[in-house]
């Protein structure tokens, strides 16, 4: 009983890096359950970690093991996959706003929207809460938030 915890918040995050490096048009919610019971039948020893050996039995997380684990105890726990994946989500968050803000002003204006996020441009008065004509990371972050909560 003490292993469900740390096994089950490994699990997740396990999952949510499955979903996050699986293929183009692969993240699916299949891929969540799925990936909790690879996990489970990967921690062969029941211990609530995963270690390089294991980790054979899940490539995605194998390939990334060593970054993984970032304590190099050759262990990898839910603490230091929720942080590769934060780590990841990071990267992927500043590379999407890149894109959007081509002029690089740290802001991205309606037409910057139009051009490269058609979809980010039609709920742009929405997501620009003061009306300023641009959205800032802050804006578009608090906006997802309130998406997700619904």
């Amino acid at each position: 009983m003490k292993y469900i915890a740390p096994l089950a918040a490994l699990s997740l995050a396990s999952a949510a890096i499955l979903a996050v490096a699986a293929p183009e048009g692969r993240e699916g919610h299949e891929g969540r359950g799925h990936g909790f019971e690879r996990l489970k039948q990967a921690d062969t020893n029941g211990d609530g970690m995963i270690s390089r050996e294991e980790a054979k039995a899940l490539p995605r997380i194998l390939e990334h093991f060593a970054e993984i684990d970032a304590d190099g105890n050759g262990q990898i726990t839910a603490e230091e996959l929720r942080a590769f994946h934060a780590k990841r989500m990071e990267k992927v968050r500043a590379e999407r706003w890149k894109k959007l803000d081509t002029n690089g002003d740290g802001r991205v204006s309606l037409e910057e929207a139009r051009a490269n996020a058609p979809r980010l441009a039609e709920r742009f008065s929405q997501i620009d809460t003061n009306g300023d004509g641009f959205i800032t990371p802050d804006e578009l972050k608090a906006a997802h938030a309130k998406h997700a909560r619904k």
